[in-house]
């Protein structure tokens, strides 16, 4: 930019050796001469003062080092949209190819032109052009009016990130000739918003709009929200958000929300964005939240709020309370949830145990933390807490008896699930509730029945088997007891509290515990391709096998 000042240039975004400012001053600064700009960095550590000078205030600051004063042939003040797709996306031509002449007809006329390839090449590049990623090209207006709309009219995607762009105004310039245009990102620019009325159909197709750390208020996602009917996904990271009002007429189309690392929303501002109809994902990601509560729902029934979200995500938070995963079970509809690193979920040594409880926490849930919870894993933790609360739930009036079920209310609260629990699996036993010293074989030992679905002149067997053994072992003894090759035999068990239900033992590497295998449970053999022994010679190798093994 020249020494010459215009008096537009306050408020204009701009760059001073790769570093991003906005324009707040302009003028002279005594007692040197000439024409000075008083920028704010972004980056308050670039800056030596606060708008100041010799004690005559020019601007103001939000940070004390925020400021410096520049001239302005030093300042970049950026490009139009379409010459910096022209600068990313036009192959250039060689010198040869641009002189090249060509002979066309116009009317009746011969006219010699010279680079006609050359335009008509570019033409056609930009014309095709879907997709476009101009992050950090210094764009900061939309350039001649039509002139977009001209040259590429077909852009569906568009990523302006990290530029100049310093008002709405531009980018409705821009986006008013993308008539196409479904994703638009805008993360990283400091946009100003119309002074005046609301715009409608600038935005009419956009569904993905990203204003990732522009310093947008609420009160501005709203009035932005109106300009896009359909939007589906709405990302509005690191922008020191207070969730000031309920959207009413606008935000009813959003599926996906994000609001992560606002560290100013908390619980009570989320209910205003409970009643979203179509939000399915919710992320909250580093906001600072430790509880969430649910009022309009009792223990063992479901929230109105959130009727459709399916994903949450809360990592990076400060949950600490086990409350907090009891309240996710009254979300009618989720099936996914992402919670790591917080104090409850940091990666230790318990980390596993931590898994299963929260997946028995939350009935309904799918996939916690990216990995989905197969039926084995879901039964397994349900029985492990149904066991590991099982003294607690009888001293506070539990009993096998539904009808002299006397629970305390403290107790329903901290264990909202358990009663459903029993009535799935059972209430649990008093053998089961006994603690056992578990290094002493005899404590860890089940007695199993062996039966051979396929067999059914074989007898059904009754051993004891070590909690601890893996299904490998299993079937190695068993290999051994029935004469035929592991790979030919196929394991399951089923439990008499669900009969009917088969478990397919399928990872040689667990033990019999991993699949909550108990006392009294059958233990299912089936041979692919060879047939058992008679019953007779197996009682002698079942002799002859326990005393090898010592069982």
């Amino acid at each position: 930019m020249s020494d010459t000042l215009t008096p537009d240039v306050i408020g204009r975004r701009v760059e001073v050796n790769g570093e991003h400012a906005t324009v707040r001053f302009a003028g002279v600064v005594p007692p040197v001469a000439g024409p000075w700009l008083g920028v704010e960095w972004d980056n308050p550590e670039r800056g030596k003062h606060d708008g100041s000078h010799e004690g005559t205030v020019y601007f103001k600051c939000r940070h004390p080092t925020g400021g410096s004063f520049v001239r302005p042939n030093k300042v970049n003040f950026g490009t139009d949209f379409l010459t910096a797709i022209k600068n990313r996306y036009v192959l250039e031509d060689g010198p040869e190819e641009d002189r090249k002449e060509q002979i066309v007809t116009l009317g009746n006329k011969p006219v010699e032109t010279v680079g006609f390839d050359s335009l008509m090449k570019q033409q056609s590049q930009l014309s095709k052009l879907q997709e476009v990623s101009l992050r950090n090209c210094a764009v900061s207006c939309a350039g001649e009016k039509g002139g977009v709309a001209e040259a590429c009219p077909n852009i569906r995607r568009v990523d302006l990130s990290k530029n100049l762009l310093s008002s709405w105004d531009e980018v409705i310039h821009i986006a008013d000739q993308l008539r196409h245009l479904e994703v638009l990102n805008l993360s990283e620019n400091k946009l100003k918003f119309p002074s005046g009325s609301a715009l409608t159909g600038t935005f009419s197709a956009l569904k993905v709009l990203v204003l990732n750390q522009t310093g947008i208020t609420w009160a501005e996602v709203l009035r932005c929200a109106a300009w896009c009917p359909g939007l589906e996904e709405l990302y509005l990271e690191s922008n020191n958000i207070v969730i000031s009002e309920r959207p009413t007429d606008v935000l009813q189309t959003v599926k996906l929300l994000d609001l992560s690392s606002n560290q100013l929303i908390d619980e009570n501002q989320l209910y205003l964005i409970a009643h979203l109809p179509r939000l399915e994902q919710l992320i909250l990601s580093d906001i600072g939240i430790s509880s969430i509560h649910f009022p309009d729902a009792g223990i063992g029934c479901k929230t109105s709020m959130f009727p459709s979200l399916q994903y949450l995500v809360v990592n990076d938070n400060q949950i600490s309370q086990w409350s907090f995963f009891n309240e996710l079970d009254k979300l009618p509809s989720l099936r996914a949830l992402s919670c790591l690193r917080n104090p409850l979920t940091k990666e230790d040594k318990e980390a596993n145990m931590t898994r299963q409880l929260i997946i028995a926490s939350i009935g309904q849930l799918k996939t916690l933390n990216k990995c989905e919870i197969l039926p084995k894993e879901r039964r397994t933790a349900e029985l492990d807490y149904r066991k590991a609360f099982g003294n607690e739930w009888k001293q506070a009036g539990g009993h096998q008896d539904p009808d002299k079920n006397r629970l305390s209310e403290e107790f329903l609260r901290a264990h909202p699930r358990y009663q459903f629990l029993c009535l799935k699996y059972g209430a649990p036993e008093d053998w089961e509730l006994k603690t056992q010293q578990p290094f002493m074989l005899k404590n860890q030992l089940l007695t199993l029945k062996i039966k051979y679905p396929d067999q059914l002149d074989q007898k059904v067997l009754e051993k004891q088997l070590p909690g601890s053994m893996t299904i490998q072992k299993v079937k190695g003894w068993l290999s051994r007891l029935l004469k035929v090759p592991v790979s030919d035999l196929l394991l399951s068990y089923e439990s008499p509290k669900e009969p009917g239900i088969e478990i397919k033992l399928e990872n040689d590497l667990q033990s019999l515990r991993f699949y909550s295998v108990e006392n009294e449970d059958c233990l299912l053999v089936r041979c692919s391709s060879l047939h058992f022994m008679s019953y007779p010679a197996i009682q002698v190798e079942i002799q002859t096998l326990s005393y090898y093994y010592r069982f």
